[in-house]
């Protein structure tokens, strides 16, 4: 018995003189007209309200570049405004001569100003604070700090999620530090910063030879001490439960605490994400646990954890109400820095000196200060500058991903 050949698509029926068509008809499609429509409502609500969304965007983005960009950038060589970032805040005195003459002038060029030209009479004088100068202490302040936060959160963030992932087992308990971790990320800010008041700035020990014996607080009219003093063994010093005041320290170690939560759930979902079979094969050529961990895991969730820490860091250098209890100060003369020129001062002394910051330093000249024309350029500089400094921070990390992701694909 012959093989039937198969049938050729392209040869045409005897009786229809067509070809040879059997489509497959798809089950699943609807045939309702009425779902079609709501699909296609829903759809256009969707993207009418991603729209929306960009739009608004734009319009922020847009009005800040507009109004900001013009304090940064000038039209002649240099083509920078280095007085910006260079110059500390001041107070904008404006001013109008007898003579009909007005000026805007820093507070040092109008003093300067009053000093060379001893009979000019001045009839009108107005003045606003901090609308004049630059910038440099808030962005050396705001470096500091996140600086601070970078060291500690990056440590006890990426140690946290290894433990986590790679040395616990699942239970109940763990499951609970999970959920507390979780619960933590959406805790307001102004939380952490009143924790951080109470705990770094008031109770945080300090070896010191000279103790603050005086500090009690009154529970149900009881002095309770709350700064003891332990003496140490073979010194002169004690270890005082006395709190590290309003410093840079205490608010980089308060930006920490905020964002751990984040760092530690993203790091640990990084970790989690790398196949079990790396973890595995490891085992199988005789590697030890943490050998597998830092040749065989780590390299492969080191994309996720950057990025995930970068973002994280980018937040809390933005917020404000930490900073604005622990460590940040409206205006100060110098540079943290400039206490090291004074004999037998040292990094601990700069640490715990409180700084300018521009989160702090923007509420101030935009929610303290009454608006007008003259505050306007410090207000829209100060958020332009800030803005392109998130931004930098956001596309490194986006780069950064990128760049390890294409060495460790699996």
């Amino acid at each position: 018995m012959e093989d039937t050949p198969p049938l050729d698509p392209s040869i045409e029926d005897e009786d229809n003189q067509t070809p040879v068509d059997d489509p497959v008809v798809n089950p699943f499609a609807t045939t309702s007209r009425w779902a079609k429509v709501k699909e296609a409502i829903a759809s256009n609500f969707l993207r009418a309200g991603a729209y929306v969304i960009l739009i608004c965007a734009f319009y922020i983005f847009g009005d800040i570049i507009v109004r900001g960009a013009p304090v940064v950038f000038q039209k002649e060589a240099p083509f920078i405004n280095t007085e910006f970032f260079t110059l500390d805040p001041e107070t904008l005195v404006v001013f109008e001569t007898a003579d009909g003459n007005e000026y805007e002038k820093r507070y040092s060029e109008y003093a300067q100003f009053k000093r060379d030209n001893p009979t000019v009479e001045i009839v009108s004088e107005h003045t606003h604070s901090y609308s004049a100068g630059g910038i440099r202490g808030p962005l050396v302040g705001t470096f500091l700090l996140t600086g601070i936060c970078i060291v500690i959160a990056i440590f006890v963030g990426l140690t946290t999620a290894i433990y986590l992932s790679e040395y616990t087992s699942r239970g109940r308990f763990m499951d609970a530090i999970r959920l507390a971790i979780m619960n933590l990320a959406g805790v307001p800010s102004i939380v952490y910063g009143l924790f951080g008041l109470g705990l770094f700035c008031l109770v945080a020990p300090v070896i010191t030879s000279e103790p603050n014996l005086d500090n009690t607080i009154q529970i149900w009219f009881t002095d309770i001490e709350i700064a003891p003093v332990i003496p140490l063994p073979f010194t002169d010093n004690s270890l005082s439960f006395q709190g590290w005041g309003q410093c840079m320290l205490a608010g980089g170690f308060t930006l920490a605490v905020m964002v751990l939560p984040v760092i530690i759930t993203a790091c640990e979902e990084s970790l989690k994400a790398v196949p079990m079979g790396f973890r595995e094969a490891s085992f199988a050529l005789g590697a030890t646990k943490w050998q597998t961990i830092q040749k065989s895991v780590l390299p492969y969730a080191f994309p996720g954890m950057l990025t995930a820490t970068i973002l994280g860091i980018t937040r809390v250098a933005g917020e404000t109400a930490p900073i604005m209890f622990t460590a940040a100060v409206a205006h100060k003369d110098e540079l943290p820095w400039a206490i090291l020129e004074t004999p037998g001062n040292g990094v601990g002394d700069v640490l715990s000196q409180s700084v300018q910051a521009m989160p702090y330093h923007i509420y101030t000249v935009a929610a303290r200060i009454p608006q007008s024309e003259y505050t306007e350029p410090m207000q829209y500089g100060s958020v332009f500058v800030f803005m392109v400094f998130v931004m930098l921070f956001a596309a490194l990390s986006v780069w950064m991903r990128i760049r390890y992701r294409k060495k460790v694909k699996w």
